[in-house]
């Protein structure tokens, strides 16, 4: 039994924001008072206890508690390029950055485009025993674009979405098709929009900074145009369609057009592409490498707009764990992805959230209420009965980021050296305690 006092309760799905208690048993949330004091005579009646030595008490003063955070669009890279990252250890830094729940993308080695990887995945996030892991099908055997995978028996197996993340699906056809078919499993279709003739071996956002550094430049309609098209397959399909990643200001406007059309669509923005411009990309540090490329100035302040007026429903990190090695590479040759588990919810908090451009509110549904209820997972709320899954977060604590206290296996981050200042201190997943002052329990 647990008894966190005197925290700032946040919960925009039953619109609490404010000072209160939270009781919990047997591995869910057992009450939740706010605006008045419990004592100890009756946390003990509510919990049915007869001493409070049974009760673990957690000092919340000062410190905001959330429901455990969702990050829809994670990289694992297990099974087959564990020397990236693996299950276990993707699982313990999402924790340590307050998520307590991810969605695992399919482009491993191999794809998880069969039932039996959906469950290899899915078991082993259960060993790991920290965040919930929740597979993403592949749409497309291989990710080859061309053939859909069994989504029917993908779902039997634990899938909660669909996507080809990596890569855009160039076939309007067989997305078309893709959409038709997840229909029968109730699970969204995740786009990665890309048009390849149009990004081509870009490795930046084209425009006047490209240019000055001397590298290709993606234009931003390579993204735009594949958004329109999705969405439109959506709106005559009646799918279910979630966009990955949006970056530019043609695809918000997209967005909110279909969204006004009653097509079945959301979306998703990175904390990078809130944080960073084109203008930031160093030629000497890869960790600013990211597909899609980050935005000019303009696409940044349509993101933030299009977040506040809810055209794009959620925050993600794309995680996207690399080696050293990989990312010591010049900056035309080495992939793209930035890691993001540990560092996104301090980035936010410190760049929009201290800054008066998100409110904690905004920022809990964005990132626990609303991509759980788009997902179908379970948690997302502080309601009674739902499951224990919280974060206690502490907007005073800061941290200087460093390869040394990092539980990712990659360290390409743009944080890397900088010190954050907002950070969840104790995390807890179905009542259990996984991390406390900043280090995940064994």
């Amino acid at each position: 039994m647990l008894w966190i006092k005197d925290a700032h309760l946040v919960d925009p799905a039953r619109g609490i924001s404010g000072r209160g208690s939270l009781l919990v048993k047997a591995g869910r949330i057992h009450k939740v008072v706010v605006g008045e004091e419990l004592t100890a005579a009756t946390v003990l009646t509510l919990l049915d206890g007869s001493d409070l030595a049974e009760v673990t008490q957690v000092d919340g003063t000062g410190k905001y508690l959330f429901p455990g955070l969702v990050d829809v669009h994670v990289h694992l890279r297990e099974p087959g390029q564990e020397e990236k990252e693996e299950i276990r250890t993707g699982a313990r830094a999402a924790v340590r950055g307050g998520f307590t729940s991810i969605l695992a993308m399919a482009n491993t080695q191999p794809v998880i485009d069969t039932r039996a990887l959906v469950e290899f995945v899915r078991l082993q996030g259960e060993r790991a025993g920290k965040a919930r892991v929740y597979p993403v099908g592949a749409v497309t055997k291989g990710m080859a674009g061309k053939e859909i995978t069994e989504m029917v028996d993908l779902k039997a197996g634990g899938a909660v979405a669909f996507s080809d993340d990596g890569k855009g699906i160039q076939s309007a056809e067989t997305f078309r098709l893709a959409l038709e078919y997840a229909k029968l499993t109730g699970c969204p279709v995740i786009s990665h929009c890309e048009d390849a003739s149009l990004a081509g071996a870009g490795v930046m956002r084209m425009g006047e900074h490209s240019a000055r550094l001397g590298l290709k430049g993606i234009p931003a309609t390579a993204e735009s145009v594949m958004v329109a098209r999705d969405a439109l397959l959506a709106g005559a399909t009646g799918g279910r369609l979630h966009i990955a990643h949006v970056s530019t200001k043609e695809s918000v406007q997209v967005i909110r057009m279909a969204k006004a059309a009653g097509v079945d669509i959301t979306a998703e923005v990175n904390p990078h592409h809130l944080i960073f411009t084109d203008e930031d990309v160093p030629l000497t540090n890869t960790s600013y490498k990211v597909n899609p490329p980050l935005p000019g100035r303009a696409d940044q302040e349509a993101l933030l707009e299009g977040l506040l007026d809810g055209t794009i429903d959620l925050l993600a990190t794309d995680h996207a764990p690399h080696t050293w090695e990989e990312k010591a590479q010049p900056f035309p040759e080495a992939p793209f992805g930035i890691n993001g588990l540990e560092t996104a919810l301090a980035a936010v908090w410190q760049e929009l959230v201290a800054k008066g451009k998100l409110t904690p509110e905004k920022l809990v549904e964005l990132w626990a209420v609303n991509p759980a209820r788009r997902f179908g997972l379970a948690g997302g709320t502080l309601a009674e009965g739902a499951p224990a899954d919280l974060v206690l977060f502490d907007p005073e604590w800061r941290e200087l980021v460093t390869v040394d206290n990092r539980e990712s296996k990659a360290h390409n981050t743009p944080f890397l050296g900088r010190e954050l200042q907002g950070f969840p201190v104790m995390v807890w997943v179905g009542g259990k305690l996984v991390m406390k002052d900043r280090k995940v329990l064994d």
